[in-house]
């Protein structure tokens, strides 16, 4: 048996509600595999802010730091836009994730045999295309110093400084590496390292990481030309490793190409707990509505049962169950085409639990 204290910040917009889905999933997982759950929620982004006036409280850091694990639905919309920056519903995501320390984001970009025609290009570029974007997440062009705006008039100068220190790219490099380890063993290294100096030294750390990790395949692309073959021969890639910046852009190129960004989960890990969260917004249009898809959020639960709880195989029992879940027809609104059934939010929730069931008796007897 294993424990796992868990903070759920069900966030905003349709956030509560794929939440909710995806914590059924995670609870039926937990019986199976005899892991006790303790759960807690808090108020974060938008929700925070209504009732504390920041997007994130110092105490609720202390929580997420404290906890085996965070599951994030979504945060921010336009009742929050109108706000200084310091309290947009987004600067408590990057407070959260420089608080817990979290330096690695993993985004995968699989692309649903059931959902081929969703996507933006031809079917025979997309046919088995499954690849992760490993974005470094706490340092960069986000984070360094010094940065602003000074100056007067045509005078006026914007400066952000873009750096990284050797151990900084040491370590997302690791991540990046034993999780290629774990799949195809190819790993894409994205820099602009022909006019960026801290590029270059990103290129030699990474060259140097390599030799630790002989049967990974390492090859070196620019990021312009990253941006091309993602959509030009997507299939060439398994993981791919970047900075903060290009990581930001080119996992967004990724979701896009799967053609929808309901299907996306993440995780985000580093020296202590992870925190998990589906790659969409917050879709303020349709809360509270019930047609939310929920299946990014349950995907997300399962990346945080592989990489909380250690159990890969009920990682992949859910994303089965996914797939089944698709394949059998089901739809909500975001990836249905024209004459598809249009399910809600609860029954998509249903449809994939019934699918997971099924695994995990199949697997038991």
């Amino acid at each position: 048996m294993k424990d796992l204290s868990l903070l759920v910040l069900p966030g905003d917009g349709i956030g509560p509600e794929v939440t909710a889905e995806a914590l059924r999933v995670l609870h039926r997982v937990a019986r199976h595999a005899d892991v006790t759950l303790t759960i807690s929620h808090g108020a974060f982004g938008g929700a925070s802010l209504d009732a504390h006036d920041v997007p994130v409280t110092d105490d609720l850091l202390e929580r997420a730091c404290a906890s085996g694990a965070v599951l994030l639905g979504a945060v921010g919309g336009p009742k929050w836009d109108a706000l200084p920056s310091h309290l947009r519903p987004e600067r408590g995501l990057l407070a959260l994730r420089k608080a817990m320390g979290v330096y690695a984001n993993l985004r995968p970009a699989r692309f649903f045999d059931a959902l081929a025609d969703a996507s933006p290009l031809k079917r025979s570029l997309t046919e088995g295309v499954d690849l992760v974007v490993v974005r470094e997440l706490t340092g960069g062009i986000y984070f360094g110093e010094p940065r602003g705006v000074s100056g007067s008039g045509d005078a006026r100068r914007g400066v952000n400084t873009l750096a990284y220190s050797e151990m900084e790219i040491r370590r997302i490099g690791r991540i990046a590496f034993e999780l290629a380890m774990r799949r195809d063993k190819r790993l894409t290294s994205v820099d602009k390292s022909n006019v960026l100096e801290v590029m270059a030294l990103w290129r030699e750390v990474m060259t140097s990481l390599s030799a630790e990790y002989p049967e990974v395949k390492l090859d070196h692309l620019y990021v312009d030309n990253c941006a091309m073959q993602l959509v030009s021969g997507p299939r060439q890639f398994d993981v791919i490793v970047t900075g903060n910046l290009f990581g930001d852009i080119l996992s967004d190129e990724a979701a896009a190409l799967t053609g929808s960004l309901g299907m996306l989960p993440s995780a985000s890990i580093g020296d202590g707990p992870g925190l998990f969260e589906p790659v969409h917004g917050t879709a303020p249009d349709i809360a509270g509505k019930g047609l939310a898809n929920p299946l990014a959020t349950i995907l997300s639960v399962a990346m945080l049962v592989e990489h909380a709880l250690g159990r890969r195989d009920l990682a992949v029992a859910i994303e089965r169950a996914v797939e089944n879940t698709l394949s059998a027809g089901h739809r909500t609104g975001d990836i249905a085409r024209g004459g598809e059934k249009v399910i809600g939010t609860t029954a998509m929730g249903d449809a994939v639990l019934a699918e997971l069931e099924t695994i995990l008796k199949s697997e038991a007897a």
